[in-house]
């Protein structure tokens, strides 16, 4: 292959990623903020899980839907980031005491996606799939890379924890 002909292939990967990056940014960040919690976390954790993608495009970009790839390593680094922040959380308190507190939100979708993120791992990355990024259960599926009917109990398991946890707390 001539330079040149490498040069224009490589902008058109790129062009091909822009268009894929454009497309799937927002849902991406919005996954990764309801299952950490941070707005700042979640664009790290969005960017970490492009770059992934960008470093490993020309396999990523073969697949029916990247955008589930990109997803699944979004709410993979999610959950580590999510124990890695309480493993220093934990270490603060025990440096700083009691003095140490973490910020409270007090907007009513905060207190949902708190709720939300006490849920076994799988629970909350089906419940935020299905009702921030409003994917179908197959899609579910294809992101976590299980079956159908594992959606279907994460989803309903998850919905009756948080029944019950919304039981004695009223949300208008």
């Amino acid at each position: 292959m001539t330079g040149e002909a490498v040069a224009i292939e490589s902008t058109s990967m790129s062009e091909d990623f822009q268009e894929f990056y454009s497309r799937e940014r927002r849902a991406v960040v919005g996954l990764a903020y309801v299952l950490s919690g941070s707005r700042s976390g979640a664009e790290d954790l969005a960017q970490e899980a492009f770059i992934a993608a960008f470093r490993r495009w020309d396999e990523i970009s073969g697949y029916d839907d990247p955008g589930a790839w990109v997803r699944r390593v979004a709410a993979n680094r999610a959950t580590s980031w999510i124990r890695r922040r309480a493993a220093e959380t934990r270490a603060l308190l025990r440096i700083k005491g009691s003095d140490f507190t973490m910020p409270v939100l007090d907007a009513e979708a905060d207190l949902i996606w708190r709720e939300v993120r006490r849920l076994p791992t799988r629970q909350a990355q089906t419940i935020a799939l299905r009702y921030l990024d409003g994917q179908e259960v197959s899609e579910i599926a294809e992101t976590l890379q299980c079956s159908v009917n594992t959606v279907h109990t994460h989803l309903r398991r998850a919905k009756e924890r948080l029944a019950r946890r919304f039981e004695d707390k009223e949300i208008s």
